[in-house]
């Protein structure tokens, strides 16, 4: 599980007024953060389907899973197995956690985590106003994809 920062209340905290955010060419601060890359079940498959291994495969060579979550295994020299010099080798089947970054719901609803996330992540602050309803849709999609992370 997530520690306890991640199980933000739905509502009750005040929310930032709109966000800045462009991912910047060939930045892999992201991937490079500590951490694990958490996946679900269709992230799983998409990721399987798109090296063409099956998910039971794909499973058996990267994910490590317990009763309550699934992760990628971790590389000793790296964050995560897909994870290049020139950025992510299955950038277009990467996992909700990866693809909704940085709008996490933790992250869009306390300017503090926002601002302290920019301090790694040189796309915030830059790029075009995303009003608040979008990346609050876009943090509902990563709440959804890890429901007990939120709870």
């Amino acid at each position: 599980m997530w520690p306890a920062l991640f199980r933000l209340p739905r509502r009750g905290l005040t929310e930032v007024e709109g966000l800045r955010f462009t991912c910047q060419p060939g930045c892999i601060n992201c991937c490079d953060q500590s951490g694990f890359v958490y996946l679900n079940e269709d992230d799983l498959k998409r990721a399987a389907r798109f090296v063409k291994m099956s998910p039971k495969k794909f499973e058996e060579k990267y994910v490590y899973r317990t009763t309550h979550q699934m992760r990628f295994r971790k590389p000793p020299d790296k964050q995560c197995p897909f994870l290049e010099d020139h950025g992510c080798s299955i950038h277009p089947a990467k996992p909700t956690q990866c693809r909704t970054f940085p709008f996490w719901p933790e992250l869009v609803v306390q300017r503090a985590a926002w601002n302290r996330t920019a301090q790694y992540c040189p796309g915030i602050g830059k790029g075009p106003l995303i009003q608040i309803g979008t990346a609050m849709e876009m943090a509902e999609e990563q709440r959804k994809a890890y429901p007990d992370d939120y709870s």
